[in-house]
């Protein structure tokens, strides 16, 4: 995914009650639990499923890197499904979003206006429609270009537009951004 999609992620992963599981051994036991087997996580993981089963038995206590990056990405996707669904829901209908970014932003605006792009350091708090929609287009599996444009959308209403208060027909492009975080 892109920089927004892992930021809805992070921002997603900053809710969890709990932290994740730490040693491969009980990430193994949580991921069997949750896919209701050995064989499930076997092909999730990409190995064996003999292999699972020794990192149950403990007999293999440190993954290789790449399997112990797929695993704890694995947890990560599926801990705390109600109280990741539970922050969204509150995110989308009363809470917002804050969405910190630093990106170059230009204009579309009437004649005589600075329209000349530069970058910006903005912390902005969106409304919850903006978080609605973000999270839907990010279940429904939108790319990084959509969702550059729901924010776009949002900041541009928002920050600039001052909610319809000025600058009544500037267009905001959000280009180069340099980072982004998400907060709700």
């Amino acid at each position: 995914m892109g920089m927004l999609g892992d930021s809805l992620d992070k921002a997603t992963a900053a809710t969890f009650t709990r932290p994740l599981p730490k040693s491969a051994q009980s990430r193994m036991r949580y991921l069997v639990k949750h896919e209701k087997g050995t064989r499930g996580v076997a092909a999730l993981l990409g190995v064996s499923q003999r292999t699972v089963e020794r990192y149950l038995a403990g007999r293999i206590k440190q993954p290789r890197k790449d399997l112990a990056a797929r695993l704890e990405d694995a947890v990560r996707e599926r801990w705390q499904p109600r109280v990741r669904d539970r922050a969204k829901r509150h995110a989308a209908t009363s809470g917002g979003i804050v969405i910190e970014t630093r990106a170059r932003f230009g204009f579309t605006a009437a004649p005589g206006s600075t329209d000349d792009s530069r970058v910006r350091l903005i912390t902005q708090s969106l409304p919850p429609a903006y978080a609605a929609r973000l999270f839907a287009a990010r279940d429904a599996g939108a790319t990084e270009q959509q969702l550059r444009a729901i924010a776009a959308e949002g900041l541009q209403e928002i920050y600039f537009k001052d909610r319809g208060r000025r600058a009544q027909g500037l267009n905001v492009e959000f280009t180069d951004i340099d980072y982004v975080e998400l907060e709700f």
